[in-house]
């Protein structure tokens, strides 16, 4: 006779392997999945070794090239720039070991290096235009003009342009020893630029600044020294506005030059300044420059070529 208790017993027996079952069967498929899982895991494991040899080969392949380059560089710029006189001005972003080693291969071309010029941080401080632009016609020479743009970096270059470089066309200073000495103690007051003791006037001016700019307001810094550099520019016989890598960006000072045709018409540009090629491409900038000429060089896609003489090459 089938009683209730039978029919009790049959139903939990049921669920019973039903609930087996189900274990059962999900411990062969987590066992399945985690051993497919971990060929993965070892696969990737395996790419990412190997991916970092190749990123580690590659990086010394990149610094022996860097090496090389800066061995044969005095070589290479040997008499480029003999009888022509530069000087070295550099934004507050400017590495140290990089200005040296900029100003080491100038002298190494045969230029001049009448002095150098330091600029801070508050001569692109865009909270601190209406101050620069007190300060640059309260110490303007007599007989120097500003030009008409109202910018801070336009602004800038107005003043240090004649204060750093001679008349392009007199090859004579553009401001009497007295009146520059004031206006540069009168910048280095304000905290806007620093120059070394005993700065003369160049022809030519070698402007160097870092990569891209970050924070606030980095386009407008950037901006603003770009249209410095151009200003100089165009006070002398030319200048070259030189970055490290980034610089070429949109918030890098080479990157706005490039774009502007303003600019990119007369001011000349490297991007990669920090390695032995940039520099040598710097000195063939400004070589190009005494001969009146414009380029633009370097590594990034907005460069003409790596160094003067190679624009377009692949």
């Amino acid at each position: 006779m089938i009683t209730l208790r039978y029919h009790i017993v049959s139903i939990a027996a049921v669920f019973l392997a039903l609930a087996v079952g189900v274990v059962l069967g999900t411990s062969s498929v987590s066992e399945g999945l985690l051993t497919a899982v971990s060929g993965e895991k070892q696969e990737l494991r395996a790419q990412v070794d190997e991916l970092g040899a190749e990123r580690a080969q590659l990086k010394a392949q990149a610094d022996a090239a860097d090496r090389f380059d800066t061995t044969i560089a005095p070589m290479a710029v040997r008499g480029q720039l003999s009888g022509r006189s530069v000087v070295v001005i550099s934004s507050a972003d400017t590495d140290d070991g990089h200005r040296a080693a900029m100003t080491e291969l100038l002298r190494d071309s045969g230029a001049d290096i009448t002095g150098e010029v330091r600029l801070g941080e508050a001569l692109t401080d865009p909270d601190r235009t209406d101050q620069l632009r007190g300060v640059v016609t309260q110490l303007l020479p007599a007989g120097v003009q500003l030009p008409t743009a109202a910018d801070p970096g336009t602004l800038a270059g107005g003043l240090i342009g004649p204060l750093a470089l001679v008349n392009p066309q007199t090859g004579q200073p553009q401001a009497a020893d007295d009146a520059r000495a004031a206006a540069l103690s009168g910048l280095a007051g304000g905290g806007y630029a620093t120059a070394s003791e005993g700065l003369r006037p160049a022809q030519l001016a070698v402007v160097l600044t870092g990569g891209r700019m970050e924070g606030d307001n980095a386009a407008d810094r950037a901006t603003a020294l770009a249209r410095l550099a151009t200003q100089i520019d165009r006070s002398g016989q030319g200048a070259v506005l030189a970055g490290t890598t980034g610089s070429a960006d949109g918030r890098g000072a080479v990157g706005v030059a490039r774009v502007d045709p303003a600019m990119s018409s007369s001011l000349s540009t490297v991007d990669n300044a920090e390695t032995g090629a940039g520099r040598v491409a710097v000195v063939m900038a400004a070589r190009e420059q005494a001969d009146r000429q414009a380029g633009h060089y370097g590594v990034a896609s907005s460069a003409q070529g790596p160094v003067p003489g190679t624009r377009g090459a692949s």
